[in-house]
């Protein structure tokens, strides 16, 4: 614990540096829209990022996508990402990022040199960060925190002695909040992210979700919550053995392998990692974030509201 409070001492401080001018803010000639967390672990923010893309096109934009690229072995920073990018050189957010919203992806440990890169390459009139609300380089318009809505804040302590990147009182600061799964309060967003049916590794076949209730399967998980895939199957009915890796594992053949013939289900963000290697027995549950209705009007209005005052 005392080591959690000098841990917040040393967030506020750097946050402090940035304000009064000690660290060099980046500001660009284009909106910014941050999406993040103050917590370790998965929230959800990729597929919020992928909803805003599409929201985004649909109300006039030209987003371009920046993200750190965990578990990329790039030989150089920053690099532009496309759906046929080697998951070995981007990451596995960065190439689900790229296929699902057909936005530029920038990728790269630096934001400001990501987001330069997409204005300077791909006409970008807009930048979206998946996470980096920590990364105060970066000037922002609009910030959006994630929460889990199960577990929220833990003990509600800064790391080491609980799960917070930074203290509680910095959601006072950020435009909106959204809460994946869970009980909402008063101002915070509701989201769900749904997932019906599976994809078929190798053949790209489609099936219910619920056709896996019938019959053992093996459910792999190496995201920052891996619980909330498992409940996922649960509530449609199946029974799995359930495997956990840590968040953005390289897998190899071996992991997956089980030597029984049962399916074998696992995340998109897990199966973009083991395509090369995957039998017609592995499939991936791909997810949708969904919205409480009144979320897109008051998000573009926001945006528009503090990109144009």
């Amino acid at each position: 614990m005392p080591l959690g409070f000098l841990f917040s001492d040393i967030v506020r401080f750097r946050r402090f540096c940035y304000r009064i001018g000690i660290k060099k803010i980046h500001k660009l000639p284009i909106p910014v829209v941050i999406v993040g967390n103050i917590t370790v672990g998965g929230t959800g923010k990729t597929p919020l990022v992928i909803y805003l893309a599409q929201l985004l096109i649909t109300a006039g934009y030209k987003p371009g996508i920046i993200t750190r690229g965990y578990g990329g072995k790039s030989d150089t920073w920053p690099v532009l990402v496309n759906p046929e990018t080697d998951v070995l050189i981007a990451g596995d957010e960065a190439l689900l990022l790229a296929k699902h919203t057909q936005c530029p992806v920038a990728v790269g440990p630096n934001r400001v040199l990501s987001a330069q890169l997409l204005l300077k390459q791909a006409g970008c009139n807009l930048i979206l960060s998946d996470d980096g609300l920590q990364h105060y380089a970066l000037a922002r318009d609009v910030e959006i925190a994630v929460i889990d809505g199960e577990r929220r804040f833990g003990n509600g302590y800064c790391l080491p002695a609980g799960p917070l990147r930074e203290p509680l009182n910095r959601l006072q600061d950020v435009d909106m909040v959204v809460v994946n799964g869970g009980q909402t309060e008063q101002t915070e967003f509701a989201m769900q992210l749904l997932g019906n049916q599976a994809v078929n590794l190798k053949t790209r076949e489609q099936k219910a979700l619920t056709d896996f209730a019938v019959g053992g399967c093996h459910a792999v998980a190496g995201i920052g919550n891996p619980g909330r895939f498992f409940n996922l199957l649960s509530n449609a009915g199946i029974t799995a053995t359930m495997h956990s890796f840590p968040d953005h594992y390289p897998f190899e053949h071996s992991d997956i392998d089980f030597h029984d013939g049962l399916p074998v289900l696992m995340t998109e963000k897990d199966a973009v990692k083991c395509a090369g290697f995957a039998s017609l027995q592995h499939w991936y549950v791909p997810v949708q974030a969904i919205l409480e209705s009144n979320f897109k009007q008051q998000f573009i209005t926001l945006l528009r509201d503090k990109t144009n005052g």
